[in-house]
């Protein structure tokens, strides 16, 4: 994939994950909207990195917002490059097992919430990126742009208590391929990162590095150790500038397995 005066959107840009993919993006010359509701986060990284990124407050439950998100990035060029790396808010009552020690089951309102955040919102951002690539000329290549989503190893093998997060990213994996050949006659690729254990801000608010590493890193075979944000970015760049790369999803994890 061809980036010259090129954009991209990173939801959850100023995320762990999402941050270090707006980095490695704009030192490619890339143009990065930083799409995110940390707004100190966000506009500090855009200064930062540069190449006429801005930050973008998203709400990441809102379609307007989203569409808003993807219509600034259209905007600064081409948009070739989007990276769905967001979280979310918590479900509106507890999480955990389907049914709890005391007997209780997970309401389908914290269920449903957990599937909007990581795959409704995820659909969203998709078909909205989609269709403004559609509208770029074809480069040389043919290719108008590529999308990647992330997905996450609980989507194929989730702990206890993570049923909702298992089928939200389940969702993700399951659509890859579908989205790749939906989206073949238009030179738009689809590809999703399923990562394991990396050390993102979210550990950061319960543990401290060392805590986090001796916990998770422990669980990871090779190397012995959670995982860099940075990996991840470096493996969503390859993807966006290997046009090979379709209708699938890396796993991300150290060869972990639960």
């Amino acid at each position: 994939m061809e980036l010259t005066n090129a954009s991209a959107i990173v939801t959850g840009g100023a995320g762990g994950l999402g941050s270090a993919t707006a980095r490695r993006l704009a030192q490619r010359g890339v143009k990065v909207v930083i799409a995110d509701v940390d707004e100190a986060r966000g506009t500090a990284l855009a200064r930062e990195i540069g190449q006429g990124s801005v930050f973008v407050h998203t709400d990441i439950l809102s379609e307007a917002s989203i569409a808003n998100a993807v219509a600034v990035a259209a905007g600064l060029g081409p948009l070739r490059a989007a990276v769905v790396a967001h979280g979310g808010p918590p479900p509106p009552d507890r999480g955990g097992r389907v049914i709890s020690k005391e007997g209780t089951r997970l309401s389908l309102a914290s269920f449903a919430h957990t599937v909007n955040v990581f795959l409704n919102s995820a659909f969203c951002v998709t078909a909205y990126a989609a269709e403004a690539m559609a509208k770029n000329e074809p480069l040389a290549s043919n290719q108008r742009g590529v999308i990647i989503n992330t997905a996450s190893i609980a989507g194929f093998e989730g702990l206890p208590g993570q049923v909702p997060y298992s089928a939200a990213k389940g969702g993700v994996i399951g659509m890859m391929l579908t989205l790749a050949r939906d989206l073949a006659p238009l030179g738009i690729r689809s590809v999703a990162i399923a990562p394991g254990t990396i050390l993102t801000l979210a550990y950061s608010k319960i543990m401290n590095e060392q805590e986090a590493q001796a916990k998770w890193g422990a669980t990871v075979p090779n190397p012995k150790r959670m995982g860099d944000p940075d990996e991840y970015a470096t493996l969503a760049l390859h993807i966006i500038e290997n046009d090979f790369l379709n209708g699938t999803t890396i796993r991300l994890d150290g060869a972990q397995r639960f």
